[in-house]
């Protein structure tokens, strides 16, 4: 797999709904007023039609107007006008560090399922081709950094509303922005820096604190240089969390449903080999010690920088894989996706001077954390201050998966109580979150990772209704094993004492 895909799911997590969504206020749905081919006309010294051209329906996909272009610099960029529109606008997000092909599997799976819903649809490689550019390269170019921290994003969004409104005669009625991992960095990035681009945000599993994130890869790169954790010992390890952690919420269910709650402790709860022996049914000293770091929050000159891991990605997903495997852990000893992003980072975008051989163990947790404040104020998604999405009417969803491998879920709680601590008790009137216990990276894992937030913005963002809880799936080989309740933090689901435990109608929405 290309690794720029790796923090991804660019699109909603469950399943496509089907079916041509009825337009705002109930109005009609809307033809085209001008040739796909005459939006060629719209080139201008900041934009580039390259091409236009109509798509014929094929079975999956209705006909449509493919509008393709370049924004300056090097923004590669796509609008698909379906033939019949629903008056609102959506653009998606990207994975990893981006520059993915406009026509990359995930990419046009998404399109395709948006276009039968009736959307405009845009999507950008945020101003480079990873081909020639891979991860973190691209940001060699001080223009290309700017562009995938945030630029693209605004610039996109207005130039696919300039080209929507020359086809059809009019401006979309309501604009939707829907990203997962680095999209759902981009989501965040939409409501602080430019609050008036769209009216409804999914924001899935956000890499928002992106520095901070790689110095836990840091940290994490540092305790395995010491002490690596062989991958045949992570079913070990998963089973003494899940021993400890599964019942903590009062039912046995194979979930944890808060990993705060749980207390697992490596030092007490984990079985240790005798001096000089080893075997995948225990630990070494330095095995626990290495662990004890993951589990721990990151520090600087005794400060918390960054939080601890939560635990519950060490179990095996649907694929029989644990969670860790190639984020954490590799089985065949390769470099493992944190190590590949975060030394990227450090390399390419961190600090002005460039050093493609930078390595994470020599990250000086003393003094480097104060060498980050510019790429922080650049790319990371913090600023609590929602004063201005909130004042235009918008509304944000947000999600993240506890037992999330690839990015810190806790990271995402924090910056929801920073919010609600710097806007106040009306938080919820414009901004929820839901914690899903037991998914992987934007979907999978053992939780209820199927569902898509999408339709309930758009709820809430029509019609005044906000999702007091969100009804979520667990697929297996495509039929759908359990239901659950997501709740809007910080409640939490609770079984209701009666009744299949799989199913969630036995199951309501209450405070912790």
């Amino acid at each position: 797999m290309r690794m720029v895909l790796a923090f991804c799911l660019w699109l909603a997590v469950g399943s496509a709904q089907t079916g041509v969504l009825t337009p705002p206020a109930g109005g009609a749905l809307l033809a085209p007023r001008q040739a796909c081919a005459a939006l060629r006309a719209l080139t201008t010294y900041e934009f580039t039609v390259e091409w236009a051209g109509e798509i014929a329906a094929d079975g999956q996909t209705p006909s449509h107007c493919r509008v393709r272009g370049q924004i300056l610099p090097e923004i590669r960029f796509e609008v698909n006008l379906p033939a019949q529109w629903n008056h609102r606008f959506l653009m998606t997000g990207n994975g990893g560090y981006a520059g993915e092909p406009l026509d990359a599997p995930q990419r046009a799976g998404g399109r395709s399922a948006s276009l039968r819903r009736g959307f405009a649809v845009a999507a950008h490689n945020t101003g480079h081709d990873a081909a020639w550019e891979p991860l973190g390269s691209f940001a060699v170019n001080r223009q290309k950094l700017l562009d995938y921290a945030f630029r693209s994003l605004h610039v996109t969004a207005e130039t696919a509303k300039r080209i929507i409104a020359a086809y059809y005669g009019q401006k979309p009625a309501r604009s939707y922005f829907n990203g997962c991992s680095t999209g759902g960095r981009q989501a965040l990035m939409l409501a602080q820096r430019f609050p008036e681009d769209f009216d409804g945000i999914v924001a899935g599993a956000p890499v928002l604190h992106f520095s901070g994130t790689m110095m836990g890869y840091a940290c994490m790169a540092q305790a395995f240089a010491e002490a690596p954790i062989p991958y045949a010992k992570l079913a070990t390890l998963a089973d003494r969390v899940y021993a400890q952690c599964d019942e903590k919420d009062g039912l046995k269910d194979g979930l944890i449903d808060d990993p705060r709650r749980c207390g697992f402790t490596p030092s007490r709860d984990l079985p240790r080999c005798a001096e000089g022996a080893d075997s995948n049914a225990c630990f070494t000293a330095g095995q626990i010690r290495t662990l004890e770091k993951i589990y721990g929050d990151v520090t600087s000159n005794g400060k918390r920088i960054f939080p601890g891991w939560p635990v519950g990605a060490e179990i095996a997903g649907p694929n029989g894989r644990s969670g860790w495997d190639r984020w954490i852990v590799n089985e065949d000893n390769a470099k493992t996706i944190s190590v590949a992003f975060g030394e990227s980072f450090f390399a390419y975008l961190a600090y002005p001077e460039k050093n493609p051989n930078y390595k994470l163990t020599g990250f000086d947790f003393g003094k480097d954390p104060a060498r980050l404040e510019w790429i922080h104020n650049v790319l990371d998604a913090t600023d609590a201050d929602l004063s201005g999405f909130r004042g235009r009417g918008g509304k944000l969803l947000m999600h993240f998966g506890w037992a999330d491998p690839a990015l810190n879920a806790q990271m995402g709680v924090d910056y929801y109580e920073r919010v609600l601590a710097k806007m106040g008790a009306d938080t919820q009137s414009f901004f929820r979150f839901f914690l899903v216990p037991g998914m992987f990276h934007c979907g999978g894992g053992v939780g209820t990772g199927n569902f898509d937030l999408l339709p309930h913005v758009i709820e809430w963002v029509e019609q005044g209704k906000a999702p007091d809880s969100i009804r979520a799936a667990r697929i297996v080989e495509g039929k759908s094993v359990r239901t659950r309740p997501l709740c809007p933090y910080p409640q939490r689901a609770k079984y209701k004492g009666s009744g299949s435990i799989d199913d969630a109608a036995n199951f309501f929405c209450a405070a912790p």
